[in-house]
């Protein structure tokens, strides 16, 4: 029965979400008010590829009172290229997983799971209630957020953060989020780092500067050495790909999309990875200190016992490294991201490097 709901729900393309698709996925739910809804139509809006295909659905049914209308579906992308990236590291299973064993214990707003469904061999599927049926905004990759939409983030990152320090570090559940697959990620990560460096600094030109590409390879030929000294903070959940494209607005408060990357990871590598790529260098520059100044604060009330702001600090630059990384490794995999705003957050990442100076304080190796 398991393996029949499974060949029910997952797709391959999205020529394959038909009415009769969602009928079935309403008839298999868990929730018995749902089962009972008749499906009458179904049409594709639109089809996004990148790292997944992302595919915008209209349904039609009678059961409007309950059931949004409007479904957002995400299946392995449709690009070669970026399928073969991501299907080692099993990007896309981890988010179903993570919609169905974390999701309503992290208190971050976040799209509602109509079905999430992944199964080796078959493919990986999960449906998500569109954001427009919400009246919710979604970000765009390369937004230039202001300093107040960069606070509220930076408030809710420390709640979402503090919430699973003691339960990333002490709860058998959440094992997996740092077992073989992270692992493996890590492992092709260092792997390809030289070569997708390379690649990556090329093709971005004059948006890094070249007094970085000499400390960039070198870093990429030591990376593991630093991987290593950057997961030496306390644990805790991270989304690991905060940028102001994994971002949505409602009624003014953000929300998080996107959980593919989640892991358990040292907290400040979130606000890292966010203000580097989510504001325009001369935003960060003034409000940079205020922001993690509210961060720690947040922190500290939750654990008196942590880190003081200075060593916060020191971490948060070296963590600056990581989005500047996978900005330019995104780059020169290619097809994952719109070319413009790839090239703008490698410039914004680039600049939070050279203001910090991250490669200085990264192992002598490095």
């Amino acid at each position: 029965m398991a393996s029949r709901r499974h060949n029910q729900i997952i797709v391959q393309k999205p020529s394959q979400l038909t009415a009769n698709w969602a009928q079935s996925l309403l008839a298999n739910h868990s929730n018995h008010a749902l089962k009972n809804i008749k499906v009458s139509g179904l049409d594709v809006v639109s089809v996004d590829v990148g790292t997944t295909t992302r595919i915008r659905l209209a349904v039609d049914h009678d059961g409007s009172d309950i059931l949004p209308k409007r479904w957002f579906v995400k299946i392995p992308s449709l690009s070669k290229r970026a399928k073969l990236i991501t299907a080692l590291p099993r990007l896309l299973p981890t988010e179903v997983r993570f919609y169905n064993e974390i999701a309503q214990l992290v208190p971050v707003n976040k799209p509602n799971v109509l079905a999430a469904q992944s199964r080796l061999g078959k493919g990986s599927t999960l449906v998500l209630s569109d954001l427009a049926e919400m009246g919710a905004m979604p970000g765009r990759v390369g937004d230039a957020l202001t300093a107040e939409q960069a606070s509220l983030v930076i408030e809710q990152l420390a709640h979402f953060h503090s919430h699973f320090a003691k339960k990333a570090k002490n709860d058998p559940s959440f094992r997996w989020l740092s077992g073989p697959i992270r692992r493996l990620e890590d492992g092709l990560g260092t792997a390809l780092a030289v070569p997708l460096m390379k690649r990556g600094l090329r093709l971005a030109d004059d948006s890094v500067s070249t007094r970085l590409h000499s400390p960039a390879l070198r870093y990429a030929r030591y990376r593991k050495q630093t991987m290593k000294f950057l997961s030496k903070g306390a644990p805790t959940l991270v989304h690991h790909d905060c940028h102001p494209g994994n971002l949505f607005w409602h009624n003014g408060q953000p929300g998080f999309l996107d959980w593919q990357m989640v892991r358990i990871g040292e907290e400040i590598s979130d606000v890292s990875y966010f203000l580097a790529t989510a504001l325009k260098p001369e935003v960060r520059r003034v409000h940079e200190l205020e922001l993690l100044s509210k961060y720690h604060e947040i922190m500290a009330a939750h654990n008196p016992k942590k880190a003081d702001f200075n060593s916060l600090l020191n971490r948060y630059r070296a963590h600056l490294v990581y989005p500047f990384e996978a900005m330019v490794v995104t780059l020169a995999v290619g097809g994952m991201m719109q070319l413009g705003s790839n090239l703008e957050m490698i410039r914004r990442a680039a600049l939070a490097l050279e203001d910090h100076d991250t490669f200085t304080i990264l192992p002598k190796t490095a």
